[in-house]
């Protein structure tokens, strides 16, 4: 049980170390830099590509069936004329 708490001691002094060292400023550095650049380009969310990609497909569907009806609609003409 003391080793543990040896262990456990020395990994929250090595945890606050390098919370506050400069690995985690320049980690913070690079964060922001490319949190800059990415707000820069124009990105969409994986949730919202998806969302897209579902109303993309219904739209196809919906298009589909339209097309069927005015094919059917178009025979139809053509019959009721001859």
């Amino acid at each position: 049980m003391l080793n543990a708490k040896v262990f456990e001691d020395i990994s929250a002094k090595l945890s606050a170390v390098t919370e506050s060292g400069p690995a985690k400023d320049m980690e913070k550095n690079m964060r922001a830099l490319l949190t800059q650049g990415f707000g820069k380009l124009d990105l969409v969310t994986r949730e919202e590509f998806d969302i897209q990609s579902q109303v993309l497909a219904r739209a196809r569907e919906q298009l589909s069936v339209l097309e069927k009806r005015v094919a059917e609609l178009e025979s139809q003409r053509d019959a009721a004329a001859k």
